[in-house]
């Protein structure tokens, strides 16, 4: 048995196996004796590779099914309870992306591009978030299959730059149209915002109102001079467009209903100032010697008020705004002079007012001109259901406008303010840029064929890329078939052969019925700009999204947190105060 052992022992295999063995042994021994390279604190979560853009995507996917039902005329709204108790209803995308309490930093993004495209545009916030969206939900395979992410992001920037070249030269501009054809226009693109809005049922009526409030303030940008004022009771119809200015009745002291409710052709003072008496501040005291004399600084302080007074009534103006308070006092001195006066006016109504009227704010009464004075046709205070208005109208500068809107519901009314805001947009954009695209799909149609015909005459792997694109802006039709309760596969493949035809390019869903009607001939229309600003920030966020391969989390638990600021604070406070403890009982 020894010998056998023996024999066993001296092959040259045996020997093999236990020389790599103790090599492989040595060499476990060596790592476990160096140190471990420790580069980010304990308790960080790190994520990183395929796995973390697959979740990425998944994240904006999620966000983008949140706000997709909303898309369209038919689309649905989505009602949103805050933790202060506060409810908001809506369907404009900006808003339910602003509203939901999103946590995923990757999903942030979307909401990112919803505002940019919001304060850029005004309207197509939920087709950027939706177009993101599918573009990273086509780029999902070619991940999981192992494609490199920047060879996707090389190929979907190249599209977006093709894509917006072709509505550039689609587009039609409504440049050299005279007023009223503009207008019409202008309605047409306002009415197609509006339809998608919970006040859709009464868009001619909105769409028009909005077009006379955006070309009475010319060329400002300034979205401030267009006011909307809130007051429920009352229908949609009653809302009413002030080619000027309305503010709510200010407060108002004693002998303010003296005071007439309704000039023609006043002249308008535009103060920064109080008049009234006021106590000294900062605990102002005068000495006396004799108590006489006591009476003669009661009499300055009146004096000083009534020379105030006196100079606006010189001044010639009927009407006198200020920022700040009018007491009772001067509120019955003017109404003595048939004088109207409002005090405490809101800095932005008073500006508006400025604006429309032709006068400067003034912060002293002492040489009042007329240069300074503003004007205008009516000055009338009227009720506005259980509110009272001044109303401004037929101001000589017009560049301003006011819109009163009337409704049931406060949150009702709140959405109707978001959805006239978006069609205030669209039409100032559609003013400036003057070039037009057919809506309800056309245009996404449109750029999809282009895109599959152009995948065509580029060889590798760019084309499948490419195609995935075109597939994803098909996104925008589907959904409004989807949101409509219409067959969208039906009705896609109608629109793909019309186009395909190559005499169907304007042509999108038609939502009345569940077809395809021309979107040009039946004033489906929206600003060329809002769809190249759509793509443009969808295909940057999902590119932006693709290129993050790696997450690195750090999360500081609420308890150490408090631990820290309870460590700080006795390590401030405490010492101080035994201190101040100890050297008093010495002393005593």
């Amino acid at each position: 048995m020894a010998a056998m052992l023996v024999r066993h022992l001296s092959f040259p295999w045996f020997v093999g196996v236990l020389r790599l063995t103790i090599n492989y042994l040595d060499l476990l021994v060596r790592w476990l004796q160096q140190p471990q390279i420790i580069l980010l604190k304990e308790g960080t979560d790190t994520s990183q590779g395929k796995a973390q853009v697959v979740s990425n995507i998944n994240a904006c996917t999620a966000v983008a099914d949140a706000v997709r039902t909303t898309l369209g005329p038919r689309g649905m709204d989505k009602l949103i309870h805050d933790e202060k108790g506060s409810t908001t209803i809506s369907n404009d995308g900006a808003t339910i992306m602003k509203l939901l309490d999103i946590v995923h930093p990757a999903a942030k993004i979307l909401v990112d591009i919803a505002k940019s495209q919001d304060s850029e545009v005004g309207d197509g916030t939920t087709t950027v978030v939706l177009l993101a969206g599918e573009f990273l939900k086509e780029a999902k395979p070619f991940i999981e299959d192992g494609v490199h992410p920047q060879n996707l992001i090389r190929s979907y920037r190249t599209a977006s730059f093709l894509a917006i070249n072709k509505i550039k030269e689609i587009a039609v501009s409504i440049e050299g149209k005279s007023l009223e054809e503009k207008k019409s226009l202008l309605a047409k693109c306002a009415a197609t915002t509006l339809s998608s809005k919970l006040i859709g049922g009464e868009k001619e009526f909105f769409a028009s109102m909005v077009v006379d409030a955006v070309l009475a303030i010319g060329n400002d940008d300034r979205l401030n001079l267009i006011g909307i004022k809130k007051v429920p009771g009352g229908n949609m119809r009653d809302s009413f467009l002030v080619n000027g200015v309305a503010f709510k009745k200010t407060f108002s002291y004693a002998g303010f209903e003296q005071q007439p409710k309704k000039f023609l052709n006043p002249k308008i003072l535009l103060l920064n100032i109080e008049l009234e008496l006021k106590s000294e501040k900062e605990n102002a005291e005068i000495r006396l010697s004799d108590p006489l004399q006591y009476q003669s600084i009661v009499d300055a302080e009146w004096n000083i008020i009534y020379d105030k007074l006196d100079k606006c009534v010189k001044s010639g103006a009927k009407i006198v705004l200020s920022r700040l308070a009018i007491g009772d006092l001067s509120t019955q001195y003017f109404a003595d002079r048939d004088i109207f006066c409002a005090g405490r006016v809101t800095e932005e109504d008073l500006l508006r007012v400025a604006a429309a009227t032709g006068g400067t704010v003034q912060t002293s009464v002492n040489n009042v001109i007329d240069e300074v004075l503003g004007s205008c046709e009516v000055f009338e205070e009227r009720q506005v259901g259980n509110e009272r208005f001044n109303i401004f109208n037929g101001c000589p500068s017009g560049q301003t406008a006011t819109i009163v809107l009337r409704g049931g519901a406060d949150q009702f009314i709140d959405e109707a303010e978001r959805s006239l805001h978006d069609a205030i947009m669209i039409v100032r954009r559609a003013l400036k840029n003057s070039t037009i695209v057919p809506g309800g799909g056309a245009i996404d149609m449109e750029l999809s064929r282009y895109l599959r015909l152009h995948a065509r005459t580029i060889a590798g792997k760019s084309q499948l890329f490419i195609n995935s694109y075109a597939k994803a802006l098909e996104v925008i039709p589907r959904q409004l078939c989807d949101n409509a309760g219409f067959d969208s596969t039906d009705v896609l493949n109608k629109l793909r052969q019309k186009h395909a035809s190559g005499e169907g390019a304007n042509f999108g869903v038609e939502i009345k019925t569940g077809g395809i009607a021309d979107s040009f001939t039946n004033f489906v229309w929206e600003p060329a700009v809002v769809k190249i600003n759509a793509i443009n920030a969808a295909t940057e966020a999902a590119c932006l999204i693709l290129s993050v391969d790696e997450t690195v989390k750090n999360p500081k638990s609420e308890s150490a947190q408090g631990e820290a600021a309870a460590n700080a604070m006795a390590g401030r406070g405490g010492p101080a105060l035994r201190g101040r403890g100890g050297r008093g009982m010495r002393r005593r």
